[in-house]
């Protein structure tokens, strides 16, 4: 009797069936290699469980499929034991092992909430090494899960992520706004979880004024801030930071739509709570043509926010006309898009003054200096 020299299935030599493709050779490899690495994870000493953490990193960070394969509660669950060493390093290699699991894979960002990771994370939140800044991606990777936000919120996280804000490295602030961004959902469903303190104010416009008002993290950071301006001490922050109006109005002017949207209600807030006191401060930045603008070319919110703030802004506390005859001049009929568009070929017929002129400093000097 004659044999397939090329059976399709046959022992191999861990006790499983050959697979027939190459396909089912890799699944086959890599379910071999998560029970190597939950044995190692199991039964090594420190160093050894150490080393697998690391390697398990690397595997999964490049790996989509390594991702899901190795989210299970042999892998998972030792892991999330190391996160409560005493030891720096296994808490460290854990917690890289468990963040690069969790990316872009949701269900996976699930398994480590319900895994309990959010209280250890915690932890280090409020630790004074650098776990903390790693602590704070995680914390971010963890709450882009809809299903994550609220255990989160409910964690204590926010406070922790706020000193993060206030005194962490560039990167460090980066994540905190993102994660507390990604919990301002919670504070959008009527919870009481996600309580900003308005010591995040300062930090909030700083990288506000330094990043493009048309980005996403733009976005973000005034989503924030546009909470904050809902209480009274978010407000007076707000108005007492040096050029802190001034940088929601130039995020008005600037800014995407959904920028644009928040800066404008955080000015309306303002302006609601204390007409008095924010009136002058706002029209002395100069917002009107940014706010023409928004009523024409801003979200549906952004144009019925700019429509009530000039309105507060055209009249005085005793219901008079205000003394800017710029304001005095509008005509809110059917004239408002022309006007607005009148306003933006001002604006960019200025700026385009603007950089001729810079250009004839420029070339002024450069011909002077060959002279020279």
């Amino acid at each position: 009797m004659c044999q397939n020299p090329n059976p399709s299935f046959g022992p191999n030599h861990n006790g499983l069936p050959s697979p027939s493709n190459p396909k089912e050779d890799r699944e086959l490899k890599r379910q071999v290699q998560v029970k190597e690495f939950a044995l190692v994870l199991a039964n090594s000493d420190v160093a050894v469980r150490v080393q697998a953490a690391r390697d398990i990193r690397k595997i999964v960070r490049g790996s989509p499929r390594g991702r899901s394969a190795f989210a299970v509660p042999a892998i998972i669950q030792p892991l999330v034991a190391m996160l409560q060493s005493a030891d720096h390093v296994s808490r460290e290699s854990a917690l890289l092992a468990l963040l690069n699991m969790a990316v872009r894979n949701e269900r996976n960002k699930e398994k480590l909430v319900s895994s309990g990771t959010v209280p250890l994370l915690v932890e280090m939140l409020g630790s004074d090494n650098t776990l903390k800044e790693m602590a704070t991606a995680a914390i971010l990777t963890l709450s882009a899960s809809k299903s994550n936000k609220s255990t989160i919120a409910a964690s204590g996280a926010t406070p922790l992520l706020v000193n993060i804000l206030i005194s962490g490295s560039i990167q460090g602030r980066v994540d905190a706004v993102t994660a507390l961004y990604n919990l301002s959902d919670c504070h959008e469903n009527g919870t009481d979880d996600l309580f900003l303190s308005a010591e995040a104010v300062i930090p909030l416009l700083t990288l506000l004024k330094d990043s493009k008002k048309y980005s996403k993290f733009a976005a973000k950071t005034t989503a924030l801030l546009s909470i904050l301006s809902e209480s009274e001490e978010g407000r007076c922050a707000i108005s007492e930071v040096q050029g802190g109006i001034l940088t929601i109005v130039e995020t008005v002017e600037e800014g995407s739509l959904l920028s644009t949207e928040h800066a404008v209600r955080i000015l309306l807030s303002l302006c609601r709570s204390n007409r008095e006191k924010y009136r002058e401060l706002i029209l002395n930045e100069g917002p009107i043509p940014g706010l023409f603008l928004l009523t024409v070319e801003g979200t549906k919110k952004a144009c019925n926010y700019s429509h009530d703030l000039l309105k507060l802004l055209r009249y005085d506390s005793q219901s008079k006309k205000s003394e800017s005859k710029e304001i005095e001049a509008i005509d809110y009929s059917n004239k408002a898009e022309e006007t607005a568009k009148m306003l933006l070929q001002d604006m960019v017929r200025r700026n385009m003054e603007e950089n001729i002129k810079k250009l004839q400093l420029s070339s002024a000097a450069t011909s002077s200096q060959a002279h020279s």
